[in-house]
């Protein structure tokens, strides 16, 4: 072999091993379970809505995962009921994030061809909240039912109210509330200022909390929530509300529901 053939295959296969690289090389743009990007620093705005009852953790979840991408603001989350809230997505509202406190409102959102593939990351169940002191002396799911006794729920259509109601029946139990709630907030609100004797909350609204009381009912164990989370198809800042799921979904995000309160998916 010549000089010159030898020094032509060298530089040939130089180019190749070249090429090579350049095609596994590339980097990956997918958000990890950290909430980042291997590819490229996530930017701009997420814009969320969660179901009320997930406010303080999420409040938490969306400071570190600010702390995690600097690039990234997460904007004030709208809680509210999940029901209220998949209303608002079907009627065009512009989001990033559903989060939804059952599986039935999440359901209404991917049916109106919104996201697909929602995750599920967070459970939670029932207890009877009380004013603190009890003063009607409600000791057990029974005494919801007790003439004169003042309670108040979700509405049917919330998830806590679809709970509260599935709980009741299987129960045995017949309530007439004094008032239906568009989110559990309202509930719970109603019951730590004496506007009621008791209420159906989740055990994650009354942990942490000094001005009401709470005991798990019979029966609680067997109706859960599931709650499912999803970025929408149409979401304005689609990289970062990926990213944002998988950090909810990942390690950090799951300690904070955890400490919370809330049970595995």
């Amino acid at each position: 072999m010549t000089r010159q053939h030898r020094t032509a295959l060298l530089a040939l296969a130089a180019a190749a091993a070249l090429a090579l690289a350049g095609c596994t090389s590339t980097p990956s743009d997918q958000p990890s379970a950290s909430g980042s990007s291997s590819g490229a620093a996530l930017h701009g705005t997420v814009t969320v809505y969660a179901a009320a009852s997930l406010k303080k953790a999420f409040d938490e979840i969306a400071g570190d995962f600010e702390k995690a991408n600097p690039g990234v603001t997460v904007a004030p989350i709208d809680y509210d009921g999940s029901s209220t809230l998949a209303t608002q997505l079907i009627g065009g509202a512009k989001v990033d994030v559903f989060a939804s406190a059952d599986q039935a409102n999440m359901t209404k959102v991917t049916d109106a061809k919104l996201a697909s593939d929602p995750q599920l990351f967070a459970s939670n169940t029932l207890v009877v909240a009380v004013p603190k002191g009890n003063p009607a002396k409600i000791t057990t799911i029974d005494d919801l039912g007790r003439n004169g006794v003042k309670v108040v729920l979700c509405a049917p259509a919330v998830p806590c109210g679809a709970a509260a109601q599935k709980l009741l029946s299987a129960q045995g139990v017949t309530v007439k509330p004094v008032s239906e709630e568009q989110n559990v907030t309202a509930v719970l609100t109603k019951i730590a200022a004496g506007e009621a004797d008791a209420g159906l909350v989740y055990t994650t609204d009354v942990k942490g909390r000094d001005d009401v009381d709470s005991f798990v009912p019979a029966g609680a164990a067997a109706v859960v929530n599931h709650y499912p989370i999803v970025a929408l198809d149409a979401a304005p800042n689609p990289t970062a509300a990926a990213a944002f799921v998988a950090f909810v979904m990942g390690p950090a995000g799951q300690a904070v529901l955890k400490a919370d309160g809330f049970g595995s998916p």
